[in-house]
């Protein structure tokens, strides 16, 4: 880690699975923070997330290697009893402890705020959960897919009309709440600067989601008129709709009022508006389809490449549908650090996704491979004090691996 980084000698403990917890705890790592992952000795499902359908198939762990660059990891078993003396020294090692058990099982393993806080009162103890804290299904599992996406109304609104809710990008919602998270903690760390307490401070997935959805669930909370789901041969403001171009590519537009005219030109088509089935408002919404029918005529008509030149010259917010093969390649990608070098993750994996935040003059941690299962045991017991005979006993008990992962690159 280097020394002059923003976070350098903070000190996060990563109980957490999956994506919102480990991601959080990735951006902190970014910019310098030592984290932990605790796993349990089998290690978590997310290290074989790129065999699990619909995820794309690999060898390379890219799932887990995204959500857990540049970490320490110890695989501890916390039903072991010997396992609350390791949990302890963590706690009062940590500033900040990611967590996100289901609450019933948080509770058996000694997890919970109260359990640890006692050990650190200037702890920053950051919870995940799928629906909340508190109400009838505080205790329901969620993943980000039935949270975030459909307990949220996101799902809802993201099809077409007539058609079923689809199944969104895995990890889509984890990674906005992930956001949310670190910005939680980072809350928490400004309060404990100035009145030097600690802080227990959630997200939950449907909270994510339901902000995300937040012009729509507000336009609910007042009674609003909604126009029905998007339908793009008969689309509530054509100049809002999604298109077609000679060459197959779909792109979105977006024209605001102001710009109409402007547009138009570019695109040698000024007669739309004097035409008298478009020239007022009541006339334009009866004959909205026609309009749209007629511009997906002339969108079809050019490749992409022309209507790129054109809505460039015209300053008009547009954006081709890229799939992920050609998202990769997108040149602003690494001008902007979005996609960096992963330093010994092994294999095809080369690059990674860097989190969204930067802050000018400040670089980032370069990314380096996530730890194997249990890969820094001795280490980190070590360094929380214990001694080889403890450290021994840890292993006999089960409380941590018996095999220690070699701690080379692969």
């Amino acid at each position: 880690m280097t020394n002059d980084n923003i976070f350098s000698g903070l000190k996060v403990v990563d109980f957490a699975s999956f994506i919102a917890g480990p991601g959080a705890a990735v951006i902190l790592s970014d910019f310098g923070a030592d984290v932990i992952k605790v796993e349990p000795p089998t290690g978590e499902l997310w290290r074989m997330g790129q065999k699990i359908p619909p995820q794309p198939y690999s060898e390379e762990p890219y799932p887990f290697q995204l959500a857990n660059r540049n970490k320490r990891g110890i695989a501890l078993d916390l039903k072991s009893p010997s396992a609350q003396q390791v949990l302890e020294r963590l706690v009062k090692w940590a500033d900040v402890f990611i967590v996100n058990t289901p609450h019933p099982a948080r509770k058996k393993l000694k997890l919970e705020y109260d359990d640890v806080a006692q050990w650190n009162p200037r702890l920053i103890y950051a919870d995940v959960t799928g629906f909340g804290e508190k109400g009838p299904d505080a205790a329901l599992p969620g993943f980000d897919i039935t949270a975030y996406w459909a307990r949220s109304g996101l799902l809802s609104m993201t099809r077409d009309a007539g058609e079923p809710p689809t199944w969104p990008v895995a990890g889509s919602g984890d990674n906005a709440t992930a956001v949310g998270l670190y910005a939680a903690i980072v809350t928490a760390l400004y309060r404990r600067e100035r009145t030097g307490k600690g802080s227990y401070v959630s997200i939950s997935l449907l909270a994510a989601g339901v902000w995300s959805a937040s012009v729509f669930i507000q336009a609910a909370l007042c009674g609003a008129n909604f126009y029905g789901l998007h339908d793009r041969t008969h689309p509530a403001n054509a100049a809002l709709n999604v298109y077609r171009s000679s060459d197959g590519t779909w792109f979105v537009l977006i024209v605001t009022p102001d710009k109409i005219p402007a547009v138009l030109k570019a695109m040698g088509r000024e007669d739309i508006l004097t035409d008298p089935r478009f020239s007022d408002p009541a006339k334009l919404a009866e004959n909205r389809p026609q309009l749209t029918a007629m511009l997906n005529d002339i969108f079809g008509s050019e490749p992409m490449s022309h209507w790129y030149e054109v809505f460039n010259g015209v300053h008009v917010t547009f954006g081709a549908v890229r799939e992920p093969q050609e998202v990769i390649n997108d040149p602003q990608l690494r001008p902007n650090n979005i996609v960096v070098p992963i330093e010994g993750a092994g294999g095809n994996l080369k690059l990674t996704i860097s989190s969204p935040i930067q802050v000018h003059g400040v670089a980032k941690v370069p990314a380096k491979r996530a730890p194997e299962l249990g890969e820094h045991n001795e280490d980190i017991l070590k360094e929380l004090g214990f001694d080889a005979k403890e450290i021994g006993a840890f292993r006999a008990s089960g409380a941590i691996s018996k095999i220690k992962e070699p701690a080379t690159a692969k």
